[in-house]
C-alpha cells in the first residue's frame, strides 16, 4: 500500500487478521506521511519479494498495489524537484514506461511453477478516465474495472 491513510492501513491489517490470512501475507505499507521516496520504492520491493516467492519458492502470489495514484503523484513530486521537463498535467514524460516496469512484472516464467497475479488499484482524480494515471494504466494493462463513485458511496462493490 502506497500513500494510504491510517484508516486504510487498519482496514487491510484487520481484514487479513479476521479472515485468517495474516500468516500468508507480506505487507509493504507506506503511509501518507511517510517519505515520498519510500512510496516510489514500495511497489518494486513488493514485486521483488513476490518474484522470489513465485519463482524460487514456487508459490502463486497475489500482489495488490494500492494506491497507484499516490505512487504517480510521488513520481511527479520527485520529477518536479529534479526540475525535469513535465509531461501531461505535470507528470513526468517517462511515467508510461515507469508504470509499465511495474505492471509488466506479473505473470509466469516458463519452466517455473509459481506465478504472480497483480491487482493495481488507483483513484481516478475527479472521476476523469482521461487523467494520465488511469489513461496510461489502461493502455498498459489493456483493461480496467471501473467503480462508479455513486455506487461506491452506497457501498456497492464488484
Amino acid at each position: 500500500a502506497m500513500g494510504v491513510n491510517m484508516e486504510t492501513a487498519r482496514f487491510f491489517k484487520s481484514d487479513f487478521e479476521e479472515n485468517g490470512s495474516m500468516d500468508n501475507v507480506c505487507l509493504f505499507l507506506n503511509l501518507a506521511n511517510d517519505p515520498t521516496i519510500e512510496r516510489i520504492i514500495t511497489p518494486r520491493l513488493a514485486l521483488t519479494t513476490a518474484e522470489y516467492l513465485a519463482y524460487q519458492c514456487e508459490k502463486h502470489v497475489l500482489v495488490i498495489l494500492t494506491d497507484m495514484s499516490s505512487y504517480a503523484e510521488a513520481l511527479r513530486e520527485v520529477s518536479a524537484a529534479r526540475e525535469e521537463v513535465p509531461g501531461r498535467r505535470g507528470f513526468p514524460g517517462y511515467m508510461y514506461t515507469d508504470l509499465a516496469t511495474i505492471y509488466e512484472r506479473a505473470g509466469r516464467v516458463e519452466g517455473r511453477n509459481g506465478s504472480i497475479t497483480q491487482i493495481p488499484i488507483l483513484t481516478m482524480p475527479n472521476d476523469d478516465i482521461t487523467h494520465p494515471i488511469p489513461d496510461l494504466t489502461g493502455y498498459i494493462t489493456e483493461g480496467q474495472v471501473y467503480v462508479d463513485r455513486q455506487l461506491h458511496n452506497r457501498q456497492i462493490y464488484p
